[in-house]
């Protein structure tokens, strides 16, 4: 969120990705599985000439060393971890006993790869040989206190054949056709230190513990802040990325075609399913990442904004922006006064006397893109209305029902209609006689 000059966007959906290799895998009688399709396929001169046959066999070994990879993460094997990562290359190697060493710090309840489609890449088949196999590989896990079902993200690798065993070569030679954070999480970079406090997890470098121990206690506080404020049910399960790495989960830091604006924080949602593409599916889970330009100067209400999403996200994705941003937005607000010390009214002077009186809709994705801090006042402006009519319950059933039901234009200007007695338009001319 944005306050004055800070601003996050609302959920993104994303979904989050990892490195992995493979593991030779063989049966009692010390032949690779499949091993006389497996010798048809390394044969072969061109992978594209393989019929179907092969490339299943092809698939299915890599799916069991890839499942034997997994089981490593989850008994923490390290060795197991790197047996088929090609030890002709040390820079490989080093990275993916880094990566070892990061994923047995967060924690996995389930962990699965299995390959997804091959990907033709001339380059890669000109380094290793026309025999080399390019794959998605996809990448479904589930996070011990965070996650309430399996989150999916892929990954990208280079497999050849030697001896009779699939040995990883490349671990991101292929990043740009994956999905927007593919490649990219919190793991895939320098060592992490993970501080847990209570149900709160936070991410940051392993040098900077300091820190991470100073943003969990903040986290902690933001939670209790949107508890107070949200009347639904929210364990206060969330994870906050805090690194100096900026490539983390591929965000951009900042946003809007007219008068843009920096970003803090953005809380990234997760799904089950295919990475790439429109979202059809209700969301699983969330990640709060912090700008690393601001993660030394992180405080409550910044977090208190992007928890209130990683609160509501559960629920649907149909809610229109105007009341995701709305209602995180007042939440912030509502926590600040909570303390009788402090108070919100500059902010909200601004947004009565500047923001108000050109308001002719209820913002929509156009409205935020050009100009993201009139769209968040009048947002929070007009969820602050609605609680003065509503209540808090209130305005969580209208959040409910709009993010459940509104999946088209009709269905929309009905459920607003039965729940606050006004047309869309009706609703903007009476926020903007609110007084506040």
């Amino acid at each position: 969120m944005k306050h004055p000059r800070r601003l996050l966007a609302g959920c993104a959906a994303l979904a989050l990705a990892a490195t992995a290799g493979v593991i030779v895998v063989r049966d009692q009688q010390g032949a690779s599985p499949g091993s006389n399709a497996a010798a048809a396929v390394e044969a072969t001169a061109t992978p594209g000439r393989l019929t179907d046959a092969q490339k299943k066999v092809r698939k299915d070994e890599v799916d069991v060393v890839l499942a034997a990879r997994a089981r490593a993460v989850l008994k923490g094997s390290q060795g197991g971890f790197l047996a088929a990562v090609d030890p002709k290359q040390p820079r490989l190697v080093a990275r993916q006993k880094l990566l070892f060493t990061n994923l047995r710090k967060f924690g996995f309840t389930q962990l699965t790869y299995f390959a997804a489609e091959e990907r033709e890449s001339p380059e890669l088949t000109t380094k290793y040989g026309a025999a080399a196999f390019t794959t998605r590989v996809m990448m479904r896990y589930q996070l011990a206190g965070l996650d309430a079902k399996p989150v999916q993200t892929d990954l990208g690798y280079t497999f050849v054949r030697r001896s009779g065993a699939w040995i990883l070569v490349e671990d991101s030679a292929i990043d740009g056709e994956l999905s927007d954070d593919g490649h990219r999480q919190p793991w895939d970079y320098q060592e992490v230190a993970v501080v847990r406090r209570g149900k709160v997890v936070v991410v940051v470098d392993k040098r900077e513990l300091a820190l991470g121990q100073k943003v969990a206690k903040v986290s902690q506080g933001a939670v209790d802040a949107v508890r107070r404020h949200w009347p639904r049910p929210w364990n206060g399960a969330v994870m906050v990325v805090a690194m100096a790495e900026p490539r983390v989960m591929s965000l951009l830091w900042t946003s809007g075609s007219g008068s843009g604006w920096t970003i803090a924080a953005k809380a990234v949602t997760l799904y089950d399913g295919e990475p790439i593409g429109p979202k059809t599916t209700t969301p699983v889970s969330s990640r709060i990442v912090v700008n690393p330009a601001v993660r030394k100067r992180l405080d409550e209400d910044l977090l208190v904004h992007e928890m209130t999403h990683v609160a509501t996200v559960p629920i649907g994705h149909n809610t229109p922006i105007w009341l995701v941003e709305g209602l995180a937005e007042y939440v912030r607000c509502a926590s600040i006064e909570d303390d009788p010390h402090w108070t919100v009214d500059p902010y909200r002077k601004t947004v009565r006397t500047k923001y108000l009186p050109g308001m002719k809709v209820l913002p929509g994705p156009a409205e935020f893109d050009a100009d993201g801090d009139r769209s968040y006042g009048q947002s929070w402006w007009i969820t602050a209305y609605l609680e003065s009519k509503l209540g808090e319950k209130g305005v969580a059933s209208l959040y409910t029902d709009l993010a459940q039901h509104s999946t088209t234009q009709a269905a929309y200007e009905a459920i607003v209609k039965k729940h606050t007695g006004k047309t869309p338009a009706q609703l903007v001319a009476a926020v903007k006689k609110f007084k506040g």
